[in-house]
């Protein structure tokens, strides 16, 4: 199955890439630090895959962020519409 961005990714994706920055971390740096694949990480920082729970809390941990900093301002909406069933 092909990744598609979303705006929801896209939003967690840059809070982690500008975390890294700050950090003074390469992709590959991070990816080893979190045993995350450097595939899997430039993913989730293009914002063409969404981290799942365990990831997020390593690249935290390895930015040394808490896990709130990077979910801080994500939003219903920016995950698209939702089916009613789930309300």
């Amino acid at each position: 199955m092909p990744r598609v961005a979303s705006p929801a990714a896209e939003f967690v994706g840059k809070r982690i890439d500008a975390h890294r920055r700050e950090r003074g971390l390469t992709h590959d740096q991070l990816a080893a630090a979190t045993g995350i694949d450097s595939s899997n990480l430039r993913a989730y920082m293009s914002g063409r895959a969404m981290p799942n729970v365990q990831s997020l809390v390593r690249i935290s941990s390895v930015l040394e962020v808490a896990l709130g900093e990077l979910l801080d301002g994500l939003t219903p909406e920016l995950f698209g519409a939702q089916d009613d069933r789930h309300a």
